[in-house]
């Protein structure tokens, strides 16, 4: 079996607790007009490596004593649409003892990706917006399948943390956010810490050169204000780390 692995971060700090191992797999099935890595979109598209779990696995072994009090975290693209490599992987990571975490859109809700929760300790899972009319046309799915995520974590007890991106004109709304932190009541069994994630353009360079228009064009970057004012709102709804 081999993985298309579009990169590797080798000591990260932002994808789950401590230091973390992070490969990017390749391939996503959404277009979300915020994203910064569209180079990761397009399953065929050239990439840095071609392992085996196994050969992944012995390139995490290398950095073992650095990520003891962290882990591995794989992310993409969208992992699942790998989701036998990524059991596979994490499967020798547990026997190993190293911490999993998956980091997911739950745009995929299929058995095979199910099960890849088998090894994972920890889900990062995306939500883009709870808005129906909006999902698609902002990240090229509906929202059914991230729904069906949310529910399966917590009918199985699995740790998550949940990730979304606040952008100007879009999710940067109050009733947007508090409709969102309102949702999330019902999971706080499972759920050990809400990011929001403030919406930038570093990414637009990349657009420039694969020839992709970009979709937010004009569009400026969310202020630290902002943030700070999404994140003290979600604050006083749900009982929470938030950051």
């Amino acid at each position: 079996m081999i993985g298309r692995i579009n990169s590797i971060e080798t000591l990260g700090a932002v994808d789950g607790p401590g230091l973390r191992f992070v490969a990017f797999m390749q391939g996503c099935p959404m277009r979300c007009e915020f994203c910064h890595n569209p180079d990761t979109w397009e399953t065929k598209a050239d990439v840095q490596f071609e392992w085996t779990p196994a050969e992944l696995f012995a390139e995490v072994k290398r950095y073992k004593s650095f990520i003891k009090k962290g882990g591995v975290t794989v992310s993409g693209g969208e992992p699942l649409m790998q989701a036998a490599f990524v059991r596979e992987f994490f499967c020798l990571c547990h026997e190993a003892g190293i911490h999993t975490a998956l980091d997911t859109s739950g745009a995929i809700a299929t058995p095979e990706a199910f099960a890849v929760l088998e090894y994972t300790d920890l889900v990062l899972l995306d939500i883009k917006t709870l808005d129906d009319q909006l999902h698609p046309s902002y990240t090229g799915l509906t929202r059914q399948n991230n729904q069906r995520w949310l529910d399966q974590l917590l009918s199985i007890g699995k740790p998550t943390w949940i990730r979304h991106v606040v952008v100007p004109e879009r999710t940067y709304d109050d009733a947007r956010l508090s409709a969102l932190a309102q949702h999330l009541l019902p999971y706080l069994p499972i759920i050990e810490r809400i990011e929001l994630l403030p919406y930038h353009t570093m990414g637009r360079q990349k657009y420039q050169q694969l020839g992709i228009p970009y979709p937010l064009e004009g569009l400026p970057d969310l202020t630290q204000e902002q943030i700070n004012h999404a994140r003290e709102l979600f604050r006083a709804i749900v009982p929470v780390t938030v950051q």
